[in-house]
């Protein structure tokens, strides 16, 4: 599914959906549900996680960990069958792949209570889950559009 964002209030009402849409599902999965965020740099990635976590109950507000790699907020939806918890890294500054053990990803992967939204996931893509959800950023022709593509169709109010 091909999206235009003109604006960032738009590229979080297009997370908005995609969350919802996920949240709907549950967690069916036995493992943790991974999502690939690609795009350059000021596409939209971080605001799209940020209005994500909102759907999310989670209320601070989410600087992108691009030093510290990985940050870790517990969801505030109470329903059992919803994720429990959001992790979000960012693989910007990443020159190899080594750089990640200190997170240890493998336990990360394996908890179907996650959520775990990646930027810059192309730069980690072997390291990924296979079930990936890969969702593309790309400048639009205009300043504040964004193109968004997702394997998911989703319904924007």
């Amino acid at each position: 599914m091909k999206i235009v964002s003109s604006s960032p209030s738009s590229t979080k009402k297009i997370a908005a959906a995609f969350a919802t849409k996920i949240l709907k599902t549950g967690t069916k999965n036995k493992s943790a549900l991974a999502v690939g965020l690609i795009g350059e740099l000021g596409s939209g990635k971080t605001t799209f996680v940020q209005s994500f976590a909102k759907k999310l109950g989670i209320k601070q507000n989410l600087p992108s960990p691009t030093f510290v790699l990985m940050r870790n907020y517990e969801s505030r939806i109470k329903n059992r069958e919803h994720y429990k918890n959001l992790c979000h890294i960012d693989c910007y500054r990443i020159k190899k792949i080594d750089e990640l053990k200190t997170l240890n990803l493998a336990v990360v992967f394996r908890n179907p209570r996650n959520i775990v939204l990646i930027e810059w996931a192309d730069k980690i893509k072997k390291s990924l889950p296979k079930n990936t959800i890969w969702i593309n950023f790309e400048h639009g022709k205009k300043e504040n559009e964004r193109i968004i593509k997702m394997p998911i169709p989703v319904k924007i109010k």
